[in-house]
């Protein structure tokens, strides 16, 4: 059994069910700097297709794609959406 302390720090609270293999994959990978949807769109942007093919299929404008991908190109220090693909498969993010 684990213990985790409430949000004042003073309570604690006994943990049941943790997968120790998150937890350790967590430890090790890192948090992912990517929102949500900056996910989504780079996970779809790492199969292929256009920006107007993605925004599609996510019910995206073409504009917000754009953005997203931007961002996560940003956020993993890649050249491109491919590079950003690349680097968060291999740190687990994807």
């Amino acid at each position: 059994m684990c213990l985790s302390a409430g949000n004042d720090g003073d309570n604690l609270t006994a943990v049941d069910d943790i997968d120790p293999e998150l937890v350790v994959e967590s430890t090790v990978r890192g948090r992912s700097p990517l929102t949500e949807r900056e996910t989504d769109v780079l996970r779809a942007a790492a199969d292929g297709g256009s920006v107007e093919e993605l925004a599609s299929a996510l019910f995206l404008s073409t504009g917000t794609v754009r953005n997203r991908l931007s961002a996560a190109i940003g956020k993993t220090d890649a050249r491109n959406r491919a590079d950003a693909a690349r680097i968060a498969r291999d740190n687990g993010w994807l």
